[in-house]
C-alpha cells in the first residue's frame, strides 16, 4: 500500500469545462509529483457530455435546443458515450498515479465499479455489472456511468452516480449509446430521499477498500478552483474509516 493518502476534496457545485481543464491541470502535476494523488468530489449544473466514441447521434434533441436553455454539450477525451450531469449526482474524479503494472484500463474502471457497488450494497441494493457496458446497473437501469482516461500512467476524469438527480433530462439522450435500457437514481431505488454526504462518505470508506489506500476528507469544502493547488499542497484531512 502506498505510504502517502489520497487526498479527497469537496468543490460543491462546478462548471464542467471548468472541472475538466482542472482535472488535466492537476494530473499533469502528479505526473510530476508536485501533488498527491487526488480525488475530487463535486456536481455539475446540467450539462451533456460525450466520451472519445460518442457524437450527436445519440442526442434525442438538437443542440441548438439545448443552447437556447443554456445548457452545453461537450465532447471530452474520456471513455464511454453520451451522459448527462446535473445537481443530485455524485461526481467523483479520480487522479491517481498507477504504477507500472496497473496501468490497465479495463482493471481499473473495474475497482472503481466496485466501490459503487459497495455503496448500494450498504442501502441493500444489489448493483451488477456488465462488461460489455460499463458502469453499474440495477436490473436493466443504470445507476452509474463511468468514463475515465489514463494518460502516462496518471488517471483523470471518473464516475457519476445518481443519487437524487432529476432523471428526465436522460430522456432527452440515449445514455451511454444504449437504447434498450433505462436510468435510476439511488432515491428513487429506496424510496426515499439520501443525501450526498452521506453517499459520499461511504464511497470514500469503499474507495480506501477496494485501493487499499488510506483516504483524508479535506473537512473544509474547497471555496474556488483556484484554492484546490494549495489545499493539495496542505496535505491535511481527516483519516475516513474503511
Amino acid at each position: 500500500m502506498p505510504s502517502e493518502p489520497v487526498i479527497a476534496l469537496r468543490l460543491g457545485q462546478v462548471d464542467y469545462r471548468a472541472a475538466w481543464e482542472l482535472q488535466r491541470s492537476l494530473a499533469a502535476a502528479r505526473r510530476l509529483d508536485e501533488i498527491p494523488d487526488v480525488v475530487l468530489v463535486l456536481e455539475h449544473p446540467p450539462t451533456f457530455t460525450t466520451g472519445r466514441r460518442g457524437g450527436t447521434h445519440h442526442l434525442r434533441i438538437p443542440l441548438d435546443w439545448l443552447a437556447a436553455r443554456g445548457i452545453p454539450y461537450y465532447v471530452t477525451d474520456r471513455g464511454g458515450d453520451v451522459t448527462y450531469h446535473g445537481p443530485g449526482q455524485l461526481v467523483a474524479y479520480v487522479i491517481l498515479r498507477l504504477g507500472e503494472g496497473q496501468r490497465r484500463v479495463r482493471r481499473f474502471v473495474e475497482q472503481l465499479e466496485g466501490t459503487i457497488l459497495d455503496v448500494l450494497a450498504t442501502y441493500g441494493i444489489q448493483g451488477v455489472l456488465d462488461p460489455a457496458h460499463p458502469g453499474v446497473w440495477v436490473g436493466h437501469e443504470k445507476v452509474a456511468a463511468i468514463g475515465i482516461a489514463i494518460h502516462h500512467g496518471v488517471t483523470y476524469h471518473g464516475f457519476a452516480l445518481n443519487v437524487t438527480t432529476d432523471l428526465e433530462p436522460f430522456g432527452w439522450i440515449v445514455p451511454c449509446g444504449i437504447p434498450d435500457r433505462g436510468v435510476t437514481s439511488l432515491t428513487r431505488l429506496l424510496g426515499y430521499r439520501v443525501e450526498l454526504d452521506e453517499v459520499l462518505h461511504h464511497w470514500l470508506a469503499a474507495f480506501a477498500r477496494r485501493f487499499q489506500r488510506e483516504v483524508w476528507l479535506d473537512p473544509e469544502p474547497v471555496d474556488s478552483l483556484a484554492a484546490v493547488r494549495p489545499r493539495l499542497m496542505c496535505r491535511r484531512g481527516v483519516t475516513v474509516q474503511s
